[in-house]
């Protein structure tokens, strides 16, 4: 698979997650993209009662022909698995939210 068109699967990905509506308060799912950059946001914004909400739910980024997933607080089975789904091989995926020596254990990429 060409590496190039990684950045418009992760961005199909989260735009399709941010589909998903919090099933409380007035919190509107975002998504922020920086292609010159590489990175890619999915972010909750809103307010729940009187509690602002201001949340991460995903960032991951695309770096050396590789996909990092730096946080995934989407439902399970998760960005990384949409991705393979989608075609990316597992050797593209690393899982940066798991500690270096986690990674081998994995069925992704160390790096």
């Amino acid at each position: 698979m060409d590496a190039r068109t990684y950045p418009t699967r992760i961005k199909h990905i989260l735009t399709e997650l941010a589909h998903y509506q919090p099933s409380h308060g007035e919190i509107t799912p975002m998504v922020a993209f920086d292609d010159d950059h590489g990175q890619y946001l999915l972010l909750h914004i809103g307010w729940d009662g009187v509690r602002r909400v201001r949340s991460l739910i995903a960032h991951v980024r695309f770096s050396d022909d590789k996909i990092w997933i730096e946080h995934d607080g989407t439902p399970p089975p998760g960005i990384a698995v949409a991705l393979v789904e989608a075609g990316v091989p597992k050797d593209d995926i690393v899982l940066a939210f798991h500690h270096p020596s986690v990674r081998p254990l994995t069925e992704f990429a160390v790096a």
